[in-house]
């Protein structure tokens, strides 16, 4: 017998067992069985399948594999006392489900501790649900070669949604789905010049302050009396500007984009501060007046031609349409990949270096103050904190999305869903009336297992 048959072996059993075991502990709360006999007989039914299936059809695969390779080697399979048991084989080929699952176990004890009435049986059951859910989808993405990450991303998209629609009220009406997006919109402009800074093996931290130097900017310059489209295309030049300097730094010191970009962040934020509090009391805040087409663009009443869409998710849709197919279908998004694939070999076929790393750095400065603009209208009012969380944001939903930070690999594509995960999960923390400390705690707790259950989609260069 082949690994891969004795593998199917293992992982059907692991799964018929989970399957029974919750079944009969849906039942017995169905019943209204007192809780420590559901408990109980839950793990004591999903042992005894486990049990029952190694003995008699596991453990034969197993006898199976080892007698033939005590054939092959002309002597007795007895002889080798040094063979793994099956437990220790299941747990080692399969290490990255068990860290989700005891992160996914750990995460329902702090909730069940953090907010009051968390801990039921209902919840119980549909965190089990999940962990089943994340084994199914981990198996069958053994059979996907292209792609992976792209696969489990959407699995666990689809568990976290369906595990919120049952746990929250609401959390599946069309207005919390429309909200959801309309916070994705902004994360994911955010996100379009840290993902093809990535792509190139950089790394961009001024984009938070850009997204808020850009939003105080933009309202303190409309309230001097400049005409707001003309501000809005100023400000959106100075972010250009901004990211030619974090490119040409950057380019400069290779290795060290990662302080380049907090200190030009830093320099932006203090400047733009000192520029707009002069004669003032309020540091960090800008008062004045939104015009009515920046509202309109990024504000949950907004319409675009009449249906009740913001225009800001149809802008984000764009940008992701276009980057998508521009990344996989131009020779610009190939030299883009080449580039973070092997600097060398790009160097060998005329690939300027030094003006995609400029050109990437400056598009993220221009959606970074887009961001920033947009928000404003969101917000109605110009405050310089406003981009922080999207410092961890950003990165979060690169690399969750499955875009390596060494470059060379993954994609706006990619971006995006990692977008949808964090958004639909910071939807469900909120939901169940998480603090924003225990959000960013919960957060962290599993984009970690989920990074590491991704199995990644090929390097560039395995793929030319």
């Amino acid at each position: 017998m082949n690994n891969s048959a004795f593998t199917f072996y293992k992982f059907l059993g692991l799964v018929v067992s989970t399957a029974v075991a919750l079944l009969s502990g849906i039942i017995g709360y169905v019943q209204g069985a007192d809780g420590q006999l559901i408990i109980f007989y839950t793990v004591a039914t999903f042992s005894l399948i486990l049990w029952a299936w190694h003995f008699f059809s596991v453990n034969w695969a197993y006898g199976q594999k080892a007698e033939n390779a005590a054939i092959a080697a002309e002597k007795p399979a007895e002889a080798d006392s040094h063979e793994p048991g099956y437990l220790a084989l299941l747990i080692q080929d399969n290490r990255w489900i068990v860290g989700v699952a005891i992160a996914l176990a750990v995460l329902f004890a702090v909730l069940s501790f953090a907010v009051d009435g968390f801990f039921n049986w209902v919840n119980a059951v549909i965190f089990l649900v999940m962990i089943v859910f994340f084994v199914l989808a981990y198996w069958l993405s053994t059979f996907i070669t292209l792609n992976k990450s792209a696969f489990i991303g959407c699995a666990i998209l689809l568990a976290l949604f369906i595990a919120g629609s049952f746990v929250i009220d609401g959390f599946a009406s069309a207005v919390n789905i429309k909200t959801m997006f309309l916070f994705a919109a902004f994360l994911g402009l955010a996100c379009v010049g840290q993902t093809l800074v990535a792509l190139l093996g950089g790394l961009d931290l001024s984009i938070p302050f850009l997204i808020g130097s850009s939003n105080i900017g933009l309202l303190y310059l409309i309230s001097l009396g400049i005409p707001p489209w003309i501000a809005a295309i100023a400000i959106l030049l100075l972010g250009a500007a901004v990211g030619f300097v974090n490119g040409v730094l950057s380019f400069r010191l290779q290795g060290q984009a990662l302080i380049v970009t907090l200190g030009v962040g830093f320099a932006v934020s203090g400047g733009t501060q000192i520029l707009t509090s002069i004669g003032t009391e309020f540091g960090g805040n800008v008062f004045g007046v939104v015009p009515d087409w920046l509202i309109n663009l990024a504000t949950m009443n907004s319409t675009t031609f009449g249906l009740k869409i913001p225009p800001v998710i149809l802008i984000w849709l764009a940008v992701a349409v276009v980057l998508i197919y521009g990344l996989r279908n131009t020779t610009y998004g190939r030299n883009l990949y080449a580039l973070g694939g092997s600097r060398m070999a790009a160097k060998r076929l005329s690939i300027s270096e030094r003006a995609y790393w400029i050109g990437c750095y400056m598009i993220s400065g221009v959606f970074s103050t887009l961001t920033g603009a947009l928000l404003l209208g969101w917000s109605g009012g110009g405050f310089i904190g406003v981009g922080d969380p999207y410092l961890f944001m950003t990165l979060a939903a690169v690399v969750v999305g499955g875009t390596s930070l060494l470059g060379g690999r993954g994609g706006y594509g990619f971006t995006v869903i990692g977008v949808l995960l964090l958004q639909v999960l910071t939807s469900f923390l909120v939901g169940i009336g998480l603090s924003w400390q225990a959000q960013q705690f919960v957060l962290g707790l599993l984009i970690l297992p989920m990074v590491a259950i991704y199995g990644r989609s090929p390097h560039i260069r395995s793929q030319i």
